[in-house]
């Protein structure tokens, strides 16, 4: 099932309206042209997951990277993730929005964005892009579940008498 994130338009209106307002014209046209790059970077991430298209998704990875999950014990290289993944029939996470920030040279990014799943509810996916001589590559993504702070006391309590359990 392909996805068009609606937060395309929205990041679209902002760059070209409000950066070159901020920072001279040529720095901007680059800015809205690597803004683009990667979200398209990220989107694509997320309908090659969605799809179980293992080789389109772990090409948009560094050969570096790394995937974190929502286990505290999940911390897996490319290679780990990608036989991990291999095994699987995909994931679909509809990102919502997408907050986009870049070093001072332009050489990486970060990003946080609230994604909705059929099967988690709402997650939280951040993560760090390098620019390759390929292109934007993820060199890391970290799927987190966000805790309602009111919900965050009896959450935590599990966790606590979880682990001492182990």
């Amino acid at each position: 099932m392909k996805h068009t994130p609606n937060y395309f338009m929205f990041h679209s209106v902002f760059a070209s309206f409000f950066l070159p307002l901020l920072i001279n014209s040529q720095v901007a046209a680059q800015s809205a042209e690597d803004l683009t790059a990667v979200n398209n970077i990220l989107d694509a991430y997320h309908v090659a997951a969605a799809e179980a298209n293992w080789e389109s998704y772990f090409q948009l990875m560094s050969d570096d990277g790394v995937f974190l999950g929502s286990d505290a014990g999940e911390r897996w290289t490319k290679a780990e993730f990608r036989a991990y993944a291999s095994r699987s029939n995909g994931w679909d996470y509809l990102p919502e929005i997408r907050n986009v920030n870049f070093t001072p040279d332009g050489g990486s990014a970060w990003f946080d964005e609230i994604l909705q799943s059929a099967s988690y509810g709402t997650s939280r996916g951040t993560g760090i892009l390098i620019k390759t001589e390929q292109g934007w590559k993820i060199s890391q993504y970290a799927l987190t579940f966000p805790i309602p702070n009111a919900l965050a006391p009896s959450i935590t309590a599990g966790i606590k008498e979880y682990e001492s359990g182990q």
